[in-house]
């Protein structure tokens, strides 16, 4: 077995998945079912429909997909499920998506109760700014809408030697189709980085046409800025499906294999 089936097998019953299913089936009132090999265990995407411009990249998040499935042991779907806050469907999935390119119209109070739910249970939120605006509109609508969901924490810088920058992929920092901001920041839940903001358009980077030519730009860096892009996405994923990481022993060995290449 490789390094990632065996980490994650080590850690299948403290993952992020498995608790949002049990507050899934907690809030329907239904008996918990196990769910078996398949699709039903393959990491399927979130993406928050909201008033505004909700999806602004739609290839983003099925490259994404593509990537990981490629990269690591993680299965995974093409399809990204669109679902509104408020549903509560939602709790199926670890890892939502909250983007545009514009500011974000204010949600309504079930959408932000849900949403709370949904990060205190386990959930990881992507807050991903697809304008690449510092400080622009969609940056501002964001914290309010973090601030009311979560109005006792703050985004705080993430710092260098956070385990998300070693979940999979060694990487040195984040970035995306841009580098508005050289850091990312994050909000922090019981020890784990619960909702992460994105300042640098991470899913225009990974965005593809239907003839597979990339559809954005990469700046400044190029070609080597997009992959360091890619790489930073597998390691939201990694991180996104495991409650929490022991960053000194979890993938040591593979790690030091990955620095001998």
């Amino acid at each position: 077995m490789d390094p990632i089936c065996a980490s994650l097998d080590r850690m299948q019953h403290w993952s992020r998945r498995s608790l949002l299913r049990a507050a899934f089936a907690s809030a329907l009132a239904w008996p918990l079912r196990g769910f078996a090999f398949g699709e039903a265990s393959r990491l399927v995407f979130a993406q928050l429909r909201h008033a505004g411009r909700w999806d602004p990249h739609p290839d983003g998040l099925p490259r994404l997909a593509w990537e990981v499935a490629k990269r690591t042991s993680i299965e995974t779907s093409p399809a990204v499920k669109v679902l509104a806050p408020s549903d509560p469907e939602l709790f199926r999935h670890p890892f939502a998506v909250l983007s545009s390119d514009a500011a974000i119209p204010a949600l309504a109070d079930a959408e932000v109760a849900s949403l709370r739910r949904y990060l205190s249970y386990g959930g990881f939120l992507l807050v991903d700014d697809a304008s690449a605006q510092s400080g622009g509109s969609f940056e501002r609508s964001a914290r309010e809408i973090l601030a009311k969901v979560l109005p006792a924490a703050k985004l705080q810088r993430v710092p260098r030697d956070h385990v998300l920058y070693k979940s999979f992929y060694l990487l040195d920092g984040p970035t995306g189709r841009s580098v508005a901001r050289p850091d990312v920041e994050g909000i922090d839940i019981g020890g784990r980085l619960a909702v992460l903001y994105s300042p640098n358009d991470l899913l225009g980077a990974l965005a593809r046409d239907s003839l597979g030519t990339w559809e954005m730009e990469v700046v400044p860096g190029g070609e080597g800025q997009r992959e360091k892009a890619v790489r930073l996405g597998v390691n939201l994923a990694m991180y996104a499906l495991c409650l929490d990481y022991k960053e000194d022993q979890v993938h040591i060995p593979f790690i030091m294999k990955r620095r001998r290449i």
